[in-house]
């Protein structure tokens, strides 16, 4: 017997496929928009320059000054450049980085963003935003900052170097895990959950192997959407909350920090979600998901550990009293206790246990 739930689908416009980008113009007329600006991290300034001349005059420039974790610096400064430009929409070429910045341009302003991610962060499908300000990350949630339209392109994810398509590939896994016991899942977000995790793990491996193929990128880009669905219709948990305040409090990279801690977040969780458990089970094809989750990302050279990604022994207490603050819905009950020890784990990158 299926349990009741509710289940709502964000109104938003998704193409599909590669080459896809050269639809872009018709997506900003069909919004009416006439004025966008491009958005981009100084990385792929060179990418935001191609998409602003392909629009000609209904674009007002590029602002390659997207940082990770989405400084409140940064967003005043583009903010103040937006407006000078008197841009109606935004274009978000990039990963979450980028599209978090249109989160908080249209968080201020309304406009309207049109998503190109280059990434498998998932940000484009939610109405998730994030800021940081004094060393403290803050999330939460607001429609006006889904975008509007996204353009999922595989040909944009081929310059993603492998290193980075395995970490963002697994921060889109998260996404997932937390969604099977998210407190307002349903059968659909579980679903499209379990099938992102499948095609995730099937095309990471892919990738490492053959970096410029196009179907493997391809297969990435859809598990990346169903992942960054499932965020964008459940509450986040544990997981999420230890990787906003590791990223937002000690600067870690984002999408590494989200490969290392899962599979420990997971393992503590999984006594008490035996539903998510299975379908991960069908999903990876291994008895534990955890470990495997682990294993995986190790042989694909993903960091082993919080220490390598510059976390230290004195870190770990101002992460467990920030943690357990004001902490996010889960499954298994928080303590500072169980923060300790998990996030111990992961700083130094013991066996995960489950």
């Amino acid at each position: 017997m299926t349990s009741p739930f509710s289940y709502e689908a964000l109104p938003m416009r998704v193409s599909f496929g590669a080459g896809h980008r050269s639809k872009l113009a018709d997506e900003v007329n069909k919004l009416g928009l006439k004025r966008v600006l491009v958005l981009a991290t100084e990385f792929q300034k060179g990418l935001a320059q191609e998409i602003s001349d392909s629009l000609g005059e209904l674009s007002v420039g590029v602002y390659a000054k997207a940082e990770m974790h989405v400084p409140i610096e940064t967003v005043r400064d583009a903010q103040r450049f937006a407006t000078k430009a008197g841009a109606d929409g935004c274009i978000a070429v990039g990963g979450g980085s980028t599209t978090g910045l249109g989160k908080a341009i249209a968080l201020e302003y309304g406009t309207p963003i049109i998503a190109l991610p280059t990434t498998y962060a998932g940000s484009e499908m939610t109405p998730v935003w994030g800021l940081t300000a004094d060393g403290v990350k803050k999330t939460g949630r607001d429609p006006r900052v889904l975008p509007t339209s996204v353009i999922y392109d595989p040909e944009l994810t081929l310059s993603l170097p492998v290193g980075l398509s395995v970490t963002s590939g697994f921060n889109a896994i998260a996404h997932a895990v937390e969604a099977l016991y998210a407190p307002d899942g349903s059968p659909i977000i579980s679903l499209m959950a379990e099938e992102g995790v499948r095609a995730l793990i099937t095309a990471l491996p892919n990738i490492v192997n053959d970096p410029q193929n196009i179907a493997h990128r391809g297969d990435a880009l859809y598990g990346a959407w169903l992942c960054g669905a499932t965020l964008g219709a459940t509450t986040m948990s544990l997981h999420h909350k230890l990787c906003h305040t590791l990223g937002g409090t000690f600067n870690l990279p984002h999408a590494e920090t989200h490969t290392v801690v899962l599979p420990y977040a997971l393992a503590y969780n999984s006594p008490t979600v035996p539903g998510a458990i299975e379908a991960l089970r069908r999903a990876t094809g291994q008895d534990k998901p955890a470990g495997y989750l682990r294993e995986l990302s190790l042989k694909l050279g993903a960091p082993a550990s919080l220490r390598d990604l510059g976390l230290t022994g004195a870190d770990v207490e101002t992460t467990v009293d920030l943690a357990t603050r004001n902490p996010y819905a889960n499954p298994r009950k928080v303590t500072p206790e169980a923060i300790r020890w998990l996030l111990t784990a992961a700083l130094n990158g013991d066996p995960v246990t489950e």
